[in-house]
């Protein structure tokens, strides 16, 4: 109710709170909503919002009003007379209370004519005028206008019997107001003590036989009327007899049986079963179909992610809503119109068949859990296709779809770029993205290596803001599979390449780089086992300098040193790991800043022009600037863009401890990196 607090006055929202902590049941808090809503229309006017182009329409809570929308469908607001209020001509809203009469005459005044009319057929008026106290759950004219004319025709022929039966099935033999009529009770009818099962739902929605109350709490002199949507029908049979029974759901009971679950859909209990039939069954590749029969362990997982862990009758959803399956996830379970959807999709051919112990709905598609699938079927139709066919051109396919324990990193289809051309080097990389163990991501930790196919150690880095695999960072849930589990990283696998020295005299955009490593006597630094992350300059970056104070540098190995320890920190930070605001301690001098902005990493206001060049020891990154200590005006900024023009180097205070000649240093800053940044590949 947070979200309605939020827009209304002081003392209306004074008056909410009150209303709703007196409310006792969740109908009655959306029925105060409703109320609320009303005010302005006069006494005891209720706000109701009805589907466009239908006669549906519904109480609200603040979520449905914020929406507008019941299902997926636009609503329009209609203003209407609190349950047990009526209008008066010339006065505002519906100042009288209705006159309670019996329940006969009550069946006529609200909506339930039809009802009525086969109550006195039935010979059912003189007890329901008569003396007592009733329950009477009183189908709509729309209701018995929707029976199939058939079932209608039995009714009306046998009154004395069928129809008066069908008629005390709807009634309960004591009052009963909605506040009483709790989820998961069961009522003893009139009609044999065949009980009558309610279900009384968070969002208000309370059902009867998984009919809606569409009209709660019509109070009457010898009882009270709750008029349904739907005429209820008695339920004698568990969920286990009504698969036995019906021919469409044989390989479901089939399955169940193999399953061991028979027992299970025999007991009490209140479970919601999405039914496969067996048209739904035949749409999976026989040989998907047959793997899983034969493997108890997925079968049962399949079996127990079509059943919910509560029983949801169809008109208890009017909206998508995340729903636990006895398999552990979540479904989906929301409509669109009249049509009950599951994870998006309108599969569902027939509802609310409902049993003692639950209701079934009939659905066309199977639906196969992740913990039940191959990795093969894991990335069908996700957003890993080119990863997939490559994996596949490799000859990997055999890996994707048998029962090895594995993990594959999927790299995001946007993260391939440039020739995909199957070559050796290729599938090299694509085996590197096989790891020989089935892992879950919340069990990694920092530090730790994984192994891939290929015998290629891997390492794990856990940032603030990402969990990554030396350059590539986990960008969706797992997919965690019969006997594989995928992850879905947002980068191509770039794995170590030799040692940090080694990647920089691989390239040559660091031949200057190299060879001023060398004067500054770093050699063995860059070479050594560790983690280290270099900010390197490119050969650009060295050119930009003047000159004079380029060669004055480079003839000064101890002044070298210095500029280049600058550039380099302890531990390893991949692009993956940088948050708006990152600070690293150089090996000399005070502090690096590092932000992001539009996907691109700065340091100190410099772009990153290459990240992620992984070594054995460490990452180096490409910058095309030599990097300065920022002025102390932004050492609170987040170093997340180009930089501003750098005021006069007098306005600078460069700590003496990071660079032995700070005469030098500030030399190199008045040459202005306005002028000398670039802006990267």
């Amino acid at each position: 109710m947070k979200g309605c607090m939020l827009v209304l006055g002081p003392s209306l929202v004074l008056f909410l709170v009150l209303t709703v902590c007196a409310a006792r049941s969740p109908y009655q808090a959306v029925l105060q909503h409703s109320r609320i809503r009303g005010r302005q229309q006069g006494p005891n006017v209720c706000a109701m919002q009805q589907i466009k182009d239908t006669n549906k329409k519904y109480f609200t809570n603040c979520k449905q009003w914020y929406h507008r929308k019941i299902c997926g469908k636009p609503t329009v607001i209609t203003y209407e007379c609190c349950p047990g209020y009526e209008k008066i001509p010339g006065e505002r809203g519906c100042p009288a209370a209705l006159p309670l009469v019996n329940i006969y005459n009550t069946l006529g005044v609200v909506g339930a004519s039809t009802t009525q009319m086969y109550s006195e057929r039935a010979n059912l008026r003189e007890e329901i005028e008569g003396p007592g106290s009733f329950t009477f759950f009183a189908p709509s004219n729309e209701a018995w206008a929707a029976l199939p004319a058939e079932i209608l025709d039995a009714l009306v022929s046998n009154v004395n019997i069928e129809l008066l039966n069908a008629l005390h099935y709807h009634m309960v033999n004591r009052r009963l107001t909605s506040e009483e009529l709790r989820h998961g009770s069961t009522f003893p009818s009139m009609y044999q003590d065949s009980n009558v099962h309610i279900h009384h739902y968070s969002n208000g929605i309370v059902t009867v036989n998984c009919a809606r109350l569409i009209k709660p709490d019509q109070h009457a002199t010898n009882g009270i009327v709750h008029v349904v949507d739907r005429v209820i029908t008695a339920v004698t049979n568990d969920m286990q007899s009504i698969i036995d029974v019906d021919d469409d759901l044989e390989t479901l009971r089939m399955a169940f049986a193999a399953a061991g679950l028979t027992t299970m859909l025999e007991s009490e209990g209140q479970f919601t079963i999405f039914a496969p039939t067996n048209d739904a069954f035949e749409k999976i590749p026989q040989e998907t179909m047959n793997r899983i029969l034969g493997d108890p362990v997925a079968l049962r997982d399949l079996l127990n992610y079509h059943i919910l862990k509560s029983m949801q009758c169809a008109e208890s959803i009017v909206s998508g809503t995340p729903m636990e399956t006895l398999q552990g996830t979540m479904l989906e379970v929301g409509c669109d119109g009249d049509q009950m959807t599951l994870n998006g999709k309108a599969i569902i051919t027939k509802k609310d068949q409902l049993g003692t112990n639950g209701v079934i709905h009939y659905i066309n598609e199977l639906l196969i859990p992740d913990s039940a699938k191959t990795l093969m079927e894991l990335v069908e139709g996700s957003s890993v296709s080119t990863a997939t066919r490559l994996f596949v051109d490799a000859g990997l396919a055999s890996h994707l779809t048998g029962s090895e324990a594995l993990t594959i990193l999927a790299p995001l289809n946007d993260a391939f770029t440039g020739s995909l051309t199957m070559t050796p080097s290729m599938r090299k990389l694509m085996s590197n993205h096989i790891l020989k163990e089935q892992l879950s991501s919340k069990s990694l930790y920092h530090g730790q290596e994984l192994e891939t196919l290929l015998g290629l150690k891997l390492r794990v880095f856990v940032y603030r803001n990402n969990l990554c695999i030396e350059n590539a960072c986990i960008a969706a849930h797992d997919k965690t599979g019969r006997y594989a589990s995928m992850f879905t990283v947002d980068k191509v696998l770039a794995p170590p390449m030799g040692t940090v020295m080694d990647i920089l005299k691989a390239d040559d955009r660091f031949s200057e780089l190299v060879g001023a490593v060398q004067t500054a006597g770093m050699t063995e630094l860059l070479n050594q086992q560790g983690a280290l992350t270099f900010f390197a300059p490119t050969n650009d970056a060295f050119r930009a300098l003047p000159r004079a104070e380029l060669n004055r540098l480079l003839s000064n190995p101890q002044e070298l040193s210095g500029v280049l320890r600058y550039h380099l920190s302890q531990g390893i930070l991949v692009s993956g790991g940088v948050g708006s605001h990152t600070r690293l301690k150089p090996l000399q001098g005070d502090k690096l800043e590092l932000g992001v902005r539009n996907y691109t990493v700065y340091v100190n206001k410099i772009q990153v022009a290459d990240a992620d060049l992984m070594a054995t020891n460490g990452v180096v990154h490409a910058v095309s600037s030599i990097i300065k200590p920022l002025p102390p005006k932004v050492d609170a900024e987040q170093a997340d863009g180009p930089a501003s023009p750098l005021r006069s180097a007098a306005a600078f205070r460069v700590d003496s401890r990071s660079f032995r000649n700070d005469e030098l240093f500030q030399k190199i800053l008045r040459s202005g990196s306005s002028r000398t940044m670039i802006r990267g590949q």
